[in-house]
């Protein structure tokens, strides 16, 4: 890896960006050096998001200025920021799945003959870019044909051939498997090599540890430290990020299941276009333990938290719910009978963002006679409910009045948690609990879902997270192309097995070895 040069490629002085009243990024500098990879380290709503869409001109400081290899720089928009050799990699990736690799990465930027796209030179180009940087990817592969560590490279490679020279990352190994961590760091060191730069934003420390050159770590909109990796710990970013000491193991006791709280049995069910996508799955949740299940994205997790909620019709197999038959029930009757869910997506799922807060803590419950009066809502009794649970679950608002996109997304969640936990339920599904937070509130989550275990609740984990699983989960299994593929022991397993299983591979019952 390069050592960064002295003068720096990117440079950001004094930046101070306000919304309304809220002061996102107050006074801060920022320094990557050619060749560098710099992690950008802070909670949700320190302000990370915001400093990285100031550099790629989805916003406009209040106050400071941006200097692009030592020239001051304005950057009104994406297409400047592009012309000045700054890419950005989305968390969400941004790409048209019935196009191929390169109809995406050429999309607006189309090498022409005559009147006509010269997708001939483009594949040539879109090739030897993706040889150059070790990223190995099949020009005429269909997006959708392609694995999720696979589209990743495609957004990379779009901005590489645009000529991007500091590559801003945001989130990149969110739903990625142990192995494609590992693929994507050698990918990372690759560019750098050619004289890229990065700007890396993560929650994920050991991945910072691992990659990174340097750190600068934000909390509530301002820079608290900046500091060379080779000179500090985890332990000691994860203080600086969130301003108190943080534990980085689940502190909990040897589970005691008891009855079967959940009976999942031969589940089948059909995607839109008719295609299997649940083939007999079956399993049991106990009261007093967490079910972990471990997966890739995309290969039936949704399914099986839709068909267990009512949400997707089953095509065959039952689901019992303390014995009781819940299957193809409506939502309302399920959640009625004693399931709580904590959605995968808290946007999509969880809340309705522009509703108040008061609101929101009652939409699966609005209907129950408290909230009632007169057979109208009585916003009293909501607005006392939703004070009580936003107190007990410590959900930072200025008001019960704020409409739920103007929290953060820790905040966010913990909100969905407070609601879901109040309404006591015997099974506790865990989408996803803690994607794209911090550790301070991942810390508080985990210790929110083995209070509820201690308590006697089943709890189902879905996780994409394999520390996640690993830590929480007193028991796991591997879900792959609609099947469970493997059931583990946490303490007899690892990572490097867990990501054997995610990928096909197979497992002895309740061992740990692979076949």
């Amino acid at each position: 890896m390069s050592a960064a040069e002295a003068m720096p490629v990117v440079e950001m002085r004094g930046i101070t960006k306000r919304f309304g009243t809220f002061t996102a990024n107050e006074d801060i500098n920022l320094m990557v050096g050619k060749g560098e990879i710099h992690a950008l380290l802070g909670e949700n709503g320190a302000g990370k998001s915001t400093l990285m869409n100031i550099l790629f001109g989805l916003y406009q400081p209040d106050e400071g200025e941006v200097l692009i290899n030592g020239k001051k720089t304005r950057i009104n928009g994406p297409n400047d920021a592009i012309a000045n050799g700054i890419g950005m990699v989305h968390q969400h990736f941004k790409l048209v799945e019935p196009f191929t690799v390169t109809e995406n990465i050429v999309l607006g930027s189309e090498p022409k003959r005559g009147m006509a796209v010269d997708y001939r030179t483009a594949e040539e180009q879109v090739g030897r870019i993706s040889e150059q940087y070790g990223l190995k990817v099949d020009p005429r592969s269909k997006i959708e044909e392609i694995s999720v560590g696979m589209q990743q490279r495609v957004e990379i490679l779009k901005t590489l051939y645009r000529g991007a020279d500091i590559l801003i990352f945001d989130e990149p190994t969110a739903v990625l498997t142990p192995q494609e961590i590992h693929e994507l760091i050698e990918i990372m060191r690759n560019l750098v090599k050619e004289g890229k730069s990065i700007i890396l934003i993560t929650h994920k420390l050991k991945e910072i540890m691992a990659i990174a050159d340097k750190v600068t770590v934000i909390r509530r909109g301002k820079v608290i430290d900046s500091v060379e990796i080779a000179q500090t710990t985890e332990a000691d970013l994860a203080e600086k990020m969130v301003g108190r000491h943080v534990s980085f193991e689940v502190q909990k006791t040897e589970a005691s299941p008891g009855e079967v709280i959940l009976d999942v049995k031969n589940l089948r069910a059909k995607s839109v276009k008719g295609v299997d996508v649940l083939q007999g799955i079956s399993f049991q949740v106990r009261a007093g333990e967490v079910l972990g299940i471990a997966g890739v994205d995309g290969n039936g997790q949704s399914e099986l938290i839709e068909a267990l909620t009512g949400l997707r019709p089953v095509s065959g197999g039952e689901v019992l719910l303390r014995g009781k038959a819940i299957t193809g029930q409506s939502p309302r009757a399920i959640t009625e009978s004693g399931l709580s869910l904590i959605p995968e997506d808290r946007h999509k799922h969880g809340l309705v963002l522009d509703f108040t807060m008061s609101e929101n803590m009652v939409l699966n419950t609005y209907f129950h006679p408290e909230f009632l009066k007169s057979g109208l809502l009585d916003h009293e009794a909501i607005k006392a409910h939703a004070d009580k649970l936003i107190r007990e679950f410590d959900v930072r608002t200025s008001s019960l009045a704020n409409p739920a996109r103007a929290l953060s997304g820790g905040n966010q969640q913990k909100a969905i948690i407070a609601r879901e936990i109040h309404r006591n339920p015997d099974l506790l599904i865990a989408a996803q609990p803690t994607r794209g937070l911090d550790v301070g509130a991942i810390e508080y989550i985990h210790k929110r879902l083995i209070e509820q275990r201690d308590k006697g609740k089943g709890i189902l984990l879905i996780s994409f997270e394999l520390d996640e699983i690993l830590k929480v989960s007193d028991r796991i299994l591997v879900i792959y192309e609609g099947r469970i593929v493997g059931e583990v022991d946490p303490k007899l397993t690892n990572d490097q097995e867990l990501g054997l299983l995610m990928a096909g591979s197979t497992a002895e019952k309740k061992g740990g070895s692979l076949q």
